[in-house]
């Protein structure tokens, strides 16, 4: 995927970028996290179930409109890559926890990075997708 100038990029500092209007934040946390919640909770059976391995990673996108309230209809696909590289492209799946719709999945991350996130968020009724490119390090 070519870097133009139609991508956003996020500050340093935060894990965010506003892109046509939407207000985009995602975070990345170990898959083990969400292994460790109790057995009837959401988060264990989401995207198949938690990935295994020191390496799985789960990313969480959420999205919001120009009046703050967070948009919960997008289709949103997500590339994650060593930078140079072509990476894994999947659809994020939406995730409903405590009343908050994000859209997440699995990626697998086997160093420090820097990793390149990019983002492709179709809203309804749009003809042309929202993009966003991110740029994370594991800390």
């Amino acid at each position: 995927m070519l870097v133009t100038a139609a991508f956003a990029h996020a500050v340093e500092s935060g894990q965010h970028a506003t892109v046509q209007g939407i207000e985009i934040y995602y975070g990345i946390l170990p898959a083990q996290v969400a292994g460790k919640h109790p057995l009837p909770h959401e988060e264990r059976a989401m995207h198949g179930g938690v990935s295994t391995g020191k390496n799985a990673y789960h990313l969480v996108v959420a999205l919001f409109d120009t009046a703050g309230q967070r948009i919960t209809e997008a289709d949103v696909r997500a590339t994650v890559a060593d930078l140079g590289l072509a990476g894994t492209r999947k659809q994020l799946e939406p995730m409903r926890i405590e009343e908050a719709t994000s859209f997440g999945g699995y990626f697998i991350l086997t160093g420090d990075g820097p990793y390149r996130i990019a983002l492709e968020i179709r809203l309804p009724g749009t003809a042309k997708p929202i993009e966003a490119l991110f740029e994370y390090r594991r800390r």
